[in-house]
């Protein structure tokens, strides 16, 4: 399959590759492997590498872009429904749109001495955000290969090594093997996020780069059902569309169980689902009109908590303190209080969270 189908001109592949370079790696040959860039080092699959075709960081990564109000004109290439990341870093609350992640895909932020790389693959509609102490703060940026249709980061130390963004760790280079840790975040509706945090910055599309961030670049390329990849991965899992967005959980060796967008969008506006991953009892928040679901440890130091909704947050029963859906206290004796992420929480399209975790159990609604 050629991108031309569903890539419109001038997206961040279509304008440098007309055609998709697929490759078998039996050999190195014809790959971007600039700056030790070597997907012979890898312990990942070789036949589910491929060159993108943009070359290393012909995608730019962006550096602490400048961050605006959302009333700021600089915020108003923003629609309503466009997704956006949402971070808390102390009593700071960031976005960064999916926008900004389709021309660009990783955001190095720095804050005091927090290193930080938001990440989004438009290939696999997963976002992750990664803290960046593995690499002693090392920024990253876009390799140009993929894993199995996703993004693979380098790291910008000297030897590189590359990171499949799913696998969260180094999986090429001297640094193979080395875990990425993930910093909470949720996924949601720009609309969602600045009327729950209206305090919120966001990336400016002043970004030093000529791009339209009010244009999907990637054509229908994320309608649901649309079953087009741009290289090559194991069997697409036809039990739901292939982009249904999932929140997927997994708890490293434990387990790991995908909840798909539409089977929670039956049980209403908003949900309060508990799960059990690998032993572990979990609570799932389900915010419909936020467009939104994130996985917490339904606890505060050593105090369980039943959460249900009331109105339009949830409340414990234990102390009757009210939640948001991303896990923060708001009143109540537990105001000012979070909710514990699983660490391997994060939002990705169908096809790829079942490739990569193929085990994975699936929810379904009762």
């Amino acid at each position: 399959m050629t991108p031309d189908r569903f890539l419109r001109a001038g997206s961040p592949i279509s304008s440098l590759v007309g055609v998709l370079s697929v490759v078998a790696l039996s050999s190195c040959s014809g790959l971007n492997t600039e700056a030790s860039l070597d997907p012979s080092e890898c312990t990942v699959p070789r036949q589910f590498i491929a060159d993108g075709g943009p070359g290393k960081d012909g995608i730019p990564a962006l550096t602490n872009p400048a961050m605006v109000s959302p009333t700021n004109p600089a915020a108003q290439y923003l629609r309503h429904d466009d997704r956006i990341i949402g971070l808390q870093i102390g009593d700071e609350f960031i976005a960064v749109p999916l926008n900004i992640g389709w021309w660009h895909e990783v955001v190095n932020l720095n804050r005091g001495s927090l290193r930080l790389s938001i990440t989004h693959c438009p290939l696999t509609g997963s976002s992750l955000v990664f803290n960046r102490s593995a690499v002693d703060g090392a920024e990253f940026g876009v390799s140009g290969l993929l894993f199995m249709n996703y993004l693979m980061l380098y790291d910008r130390a000297e030897p590189s090594s590359l990171w499949p963004q799913m696998s969260r760790g180094a999986r090429c280079g001297s640094r193979a093997g080395t875990t990425l840790p993930m910093f909470p975040s949720v996924e949601m509706s720009w609309l969602g996020w600045r009327t729950l945090h209206p305090q919120t910055v966001v990336v400016s599309e002043n970004t030093g780069h000529v791009r339209n961030y009010r244009s999907y670049p990637y054509g229908d390329y994320a309608r649901e059902d649309n079953a087009g990849l741009l290289a090559p991965a194991p069997a697409i899992d036809a039990r739901r569309p292939p982009k249904e967005r999932v929140l997927g959980i997994v708890l490293e060796e434990r387990g790991s169980l995908a909840l798909p967008f539409g089977a929670m969008r039956t049980r209403g506006a908003r949900a309060s689902i508990p799960v059990v991953v690998g032993g572990e009892s979990l609570v799932v928040l389900w915010d419909g009109a936020r467009e939104t679901a994130a996985a917490f440890a339904p606890r505060v130091d050593s105090q369980q908590l039943s959460l249900r909704v009331v109105g339009e947050s949830w409340r414990d029963d234990e102390t009757g303190s009210a939640w948001t859906v991303d896990g923060i206290a708001t009143d109540g004796p537990l105001a000012g209080q979070r909710l514990t992420q699983p660490a391997g929480s994060f939002v990705a399209y169908w096809f790829a969270w079942a490739a990569f975790y193929p085990d994975a159990a699936l929810w379904i609604a009762e």
